[in-house]
């Protein structure tokens, strides 16, 4: 049976939990992106260029022009406008390629 506008009079959606942007608390609402997540903190880059570290966030919103990359609970180069935001996600700002470089 299909659920008609009637049947949402009422819904209760689940509650905001929180995850951290280099280790500043934010709030993030179920179903929301962590690119969405940091927006609505007010958060617009948490990446840098490779070449002279250029703050970068959000550009296309679908995936495709990478832009978006963040480091997500210690993982580099996650789209943050198609990650899920989950409770307790750690985001920290991705620094160019994202992976620590050895120094020889």
């Amino acid at each position: 049976m299909a659920r008609t506008p009637a049947d949402l009079v009422g819904a209760q959606p689940d509650p905001p939990f929180e995850i951290t942007f280099d280790g500043r608390r934010v709030t993030a609402l179920p179903g929301q992106t962590v690119a969405a997540a940091l927006w609505s903190a007010g958060i617009l880059a948490w990446r840098t260029t490779r070449e002279g570290g250029r703050p970068r966030g959000a550009f296309c919103g679908i995936g495709q022009c990478y832009d978006c990359l963040a480091t997500v609970n210690g993982e580099p180069n996650r789209r943050a406008c198609l990650v899920p935001a989950r409770p307790g996600d750690a985001i920290t700002t991705q620094e160019g390629h994202g992976h620590d470089r050895l120094t020889v």
